[in-house]
C-alpha cells in the first residue's frame, strides 16, 4: 500500500485537467484509452495485471498498478477527483461489481462501465451506474449489419434508430433526391454524401447521386437494413 501514496498528488494532477481514469487495461480498456490519449485527454490508467500496466507505461499519462476494488486505494489515487471514469473491467465480474458500488458510493459524476453480458449490465443499472456498454454484443450486432447489403459502416444510435454510412445504390443514380422520394418509399434520410475523392457535403432537394458516391443514412434499424440491401 505504501507505495501508491507517491501517485497521489500526480493523480490529483491530472484529475484537474480534461482528464478520464479507466480502470481495467485489458484489450478494450487499452484501446479506449488510447484513443482518448490521441483526442488530446489525459488518461489514468489502473490495472492490478503488471503486465498490462508495463505495456502501457509511457503510453498513457499515469498508469498505476492498483487494486480498484479497494476504497482505500482509490482514495489514494483521488479517483473522487475525476468527474469521469470508465470501469472496463467485464471479464472479472465480483472486480467489476465491488469496484463500481465504491465508485457511486463516492458519488463520480459519470460512470462508464464494461459488462459482460445482460445480467451484469443489470446489476451495474441497479447500482447506479450511469452508462453501460456491451462491447461483444454490440460489436457482434455492428458486424452483423455490415455483412448484409453496401453497409460499410453502421452506428445504432439509440435502441431501434441507427446512423449508417453505404456506396450509393446504383438504382438511384442519376436522379435528383427529390425525385426518388426516398423518405416515402424507404422511409430513410440521405443526409450527407461523399465522392469518390472523400469529400463530403449534406445534401438537398438537388443532390444527383453518381457511381463513387457514398452516402450517410438515417432512419430506423429495419428501415436503413433494408435500404442497404438496394443495388
Amino acid at each position: 500500500m505504501g507505495k501508491l501514496l507517491n501517485f497521489r498528488s500526480d493523480s490529483k494532477n491530472i484529475a484537474a485537467a480534461d482528464s478520464v481514469a479507466v480502470i481495467g487495461l485489458g484489450r478494450f480498456g487499452a484501446s479506449l484509452a488510447m484513443e482518448l490519449m490521441k483526442s488530446g485527454t489525459h488518461v489514468l490508467g489502473i490495472d492490478l495485471n503488471e503486465d498490462n500496466v508495463q505495456a502501457l507505461n509511457g503510453e498513457l499519462t499515469q498508469v498505476v498498478r492498483a487494486d480498484a476494488a479497494r476504497r482505500e486505494v482509490l482514495e489514494q489515487l483521488s479517483i473522487h477527483d475525476f468527474d469521469r471514469l470508465v470501469v472496463a473491467v467485464g471479464s472479472h465480474l465480483q472486480s467489476s461489481i465491488l469496484c463500481c458500488s465504491l465508485l457511486v458510493s463516492m458519488n463520480i459524476p459519470l460512470i462508464w462501465a464494461k459488462a459482460q453480458d445482460d445480467r451484469h449490465g443489470l446489476i451495474l443499472e441497479q447500482l447506479g451506474v450511469h452508462h453501460i456498454v456491451y462491447p461483444e454484443k454490440d460489436m457482434g450486432r455492428r458486424v452483423a449489419h455490415l455483412v448484409r447489403g453496401s453497409i460499410m459502416d453502421y452506428v445504432e444510435v439509440d435502441p431501434g434508430y441507427a446512423l449508417v454510412k453505404m456506396t450509393a445504390p446504383a438504382s438511384l443514380h442519376g436522379m435528383r433526391l427529390s425525385e426518388m422520394g426516398v423518405r416515402k418509399k424507404y422511409r430513410v434520410t440521405i443526409a450527407a454524401k461523399a465522392n469518390a475523392s472523400g469529400v463530403w457535403q449534406n445534401t438537398d432537394a438537388d443532390t444527383v447521386l453518381v457511381e463513387g458516391d457514398r452516402v450517410l443514412v438515417l432512419g430506423s434499424t429495419a428501415d436503413t437494413d433494408r435500404f442497404g440491401q438496394l443495388r
